[in-house]
């Protein structure tokens, strides 16, 4: 573990830095025992014999998979704007910005929310991706009739959806709004010595989490499942949080058992499926640099907290810089739970909708 702890930090962009190698170790690793763990379980799929229930309203997909969706705000048929939300890390398709009822009315606002692939009661796809991201949003859109341009809302690790719908369908999006996105540590348009500065001040555990999910994807599922190895403090619900409103959330979800109970909902078709395919999409190796994107021909906006545990500000911050078309609201003395912020849901459909 002593060895472990004081291992190289990480090698961003395939950048060497004073005495942080690059990957190509931990990738090694990865190779010489992938064969020699065992592979992950095969997934619980729901509606299968032995699988969890299916309860919830679903679309069919172009490969056969379901997506799981839940509806909020007025009426689809009454809306003059529809929305759909990708949720964030150990979420579901229950999870919104947390509008006012009656500001959704005012305005008009029909969301959907989606159990992402592997996710709570949506079907496993062993190929997800950034890009498979983008269109099962496009085809739950196209299947619920929401015409040919909707709204797109990424909450946290969630956004990625929301690159990948800037990238691959961005004639689809009539605007789009990043609620406290998660970065990769990867992306080229980092400087190096900055992410890895900024990597370095994780808690050992996420950085290896982070590293073997990047570098050795193949070995992630049996590397979070060893209590002797340093794995994700995210994921156990641990990570030091320094903004007060984001640890006195935290406490309250664990204490009343709601963390526990969110957790066996999204994983219960396996949490390989789940929080595990999330970490080697999100960061993974992408085909592409979001600080290279050229400006989509639609609105984006970004929420971020100048507090937040999770994602590190300075990074937002940098990546804001590179894109003259992102609109960004940094919040003073705000963490990463920006669903809880008061109002922040009211300001966001109202600033999304000009």
């Amino acid at each position: 573990m002593e060895l472990l702890a004081k291992a190289p930090v990480l090698g961003c962009a395939g950048k060497r830095q004073p005495g942080l190698p690059t990957g190509s170790v931990v990738g090694a690793l990865g190779r010489l025992i992938r064969g020699a763990v065992p592979p992950p379980p095969p997934p619980r799929v729901c509606g299968t014999p032995g699988g969890p229930p299916v309860t919830a309203p679903r679309v069919r997909l172009r490969d056969g998979r379901h997506l799981a969706y839940a509806e909020s705000g007025v009426r689809k048929e009454d809306a003059r704007f529809k929305v759909v939300i990708s949720h964030g890390f150990t979420g579901s398709r229950l999870d919104t910005i947390r509008p006012a009822p009656e500001v959704a009315e005012q305005l008009g606002v029909y969301m959907v929310g989606f159990d992402r692939s592997g996710y709570g009661q949506s079907d496993p796809n062993p190929n997800r991706s950034v890009k498979s991201a983008a269109l099962d949003v496009e085809e739950l859109a196209d299947a619920l009739g929401l015409g040919p341009k909707f709204y797109l809302i990424g909450i946290s690790l969630g956004s990625h959806a929301v690159w990948g719908a800037l990238k691959y369908i961005p004639d689809r999006i009539a605007g789009a709004a990043m609620m406290a996105p998660v970065v990769n540590y990867w992306w080229p348009g980092f400087p190096a010595d900055l992410a890895a500065e900024v990597y370095a001040k994780q808690e050992v555990g996420d950085q290896w989490a982070l590293r073997v999910s990047h570098h050795a994807p193949g070995i992630l599922h049996w590397w979070m499942e060893q209590s002797w190895l340093p794995t994700s403090t995210v994921v156990a619900g641990t990570t030091p949080l320094p903004n007060k409103r984001d640890a006195e959330i935290r406490s309250k979800l664990k204490a009343d058992g709601t963390f526990q109970q969110k957790m066996e909902q999204a994983t219960q078709q396996g949490i390989h499926e789940s929080y595990y395919r999330d970490m080697m999409v999100m960061f993974g190796k992408w085909e592409f640099d979001p600080m290279s994107l050229p400006e989509p021909p639609c609105p984006v906006h970004l929420w971020q907290g100048d507090e937040d545990g999770l994602v590190p500000v300075v990074l937002q911050r940098h990546l804001a810089s590179r894109l003259s078309w992102i609109n960004y609201h940094e919040l003073p003395g705000t963490g990463h739970f920006l669903s809880s912020v008061p109002e922040l849901g009211d300001t966001v459909l109202r600033t999304l909708f000009g």
